[in-house]
């Protein structure tokens, strides 16, 4: 019996050895340079809220987005909590909203990640009547700071951007200078600093940027009630298309 056990377990190695050979690379001594070139699939799941105008069926046109994203303490698996400021509160009960709105939940302890805002963005328009050449995105606190970096990574699939009390990469801004884009920040700010923001705003109007910069002089970290209740972000949203 041992014998047996024996040749098998060796006839059970030779293969695994020959594959590990087989995979190994020849080495080169010193420094040299490679590409890695290598198809990684990743699963995401997103919670989120979906807004959709009361004559929404009714109409045969294709509706204008806006993609929200909160910020930090809306984090966790409640949905309702992402109703609790933005434009989520704002549509809360309403019916006449003249936008399609898709407000996603990040989780608890995490950052947004652009990836999985994206994904969900495009099974959004996939499966409704969006116009692609219409699509506004907005977000408040870690959620400006996300607006930026997916505007950045992504600086042709939005019309306009509105970042709020946010910040970014300055030196990355000349991939967005062709987007309009409307800055808040209270100047008071004690949880975001508003040179967080300005250096952005800066960097963006060096680039050449179609850029607003809007300055709440007695704001500390909440700029974004006083912006989200203005009807005239949701008219200079609509002024725009996506170039």
């Amino acid at each position: 019996m041992r014998s047996t056990l024996t040749a098998l377990a060796l006839m059970a190695l030779i293969p695994l050895t020959g594959c590990s050979l087989m995979t190994e690379k020849s080495p080169q001594l010193g420094q040299n340079a490679y590409v890695l070139e290598k198809e990684v699939k990743t699963v995401v799941k997103a919670d989120y809220l979906l807004y959709l105008p009361d004559n929404y069926e009714k109409s045969h046109e294709k509706w204008p987005l806006i993609l929200f994203l909160h910020g930090a303490g809306e984090r966790g698996s409640d949905i309702n909590m992402v109703k609790k400021h933005g434009v989520p509160k704002i549509v809360e009960g309403k019916k006449d909203f003249p936008f399609v709105v898709v407000s996603p939940q990040c989780p608890t302890d995490t950052w947004w990640n652009n990836d999985t805002i994206l994904a969900l963005l495009d099974d959004i328009t996939a499966h409704y009547k969006i116009d692609r050449d219409r699509i506004y995105l907005t977000g408040l606190s870690m959620g400006g700071f996300a607006t930026w970096s997916l505007a950045i990574q992504e600086p042709h699939k939005f019309a306009a951007i509105a970042p709020i009390c946010g910040g970014g990469q300055p030196l990355l801004t000349s991939r967005i200078k062709h987007l309009p884009t409307w800055v808040f920040h209270g100047a008071k700010d004690s949880t975001v600093p508003i040179k967080s923001s300005e250096d952005m705003v800066n960097a963006l109007k060096a680039n050449g940027g179609d850029v607003k910069f809007t300055v709440y002089p007695d704001a500390d970290h909440d700029s974004w009630t006083a912006t989200y209740d203005n009807p005239e972000l949701y008219k200079w949203f609509l002024e725009h298309k996506r170039q």
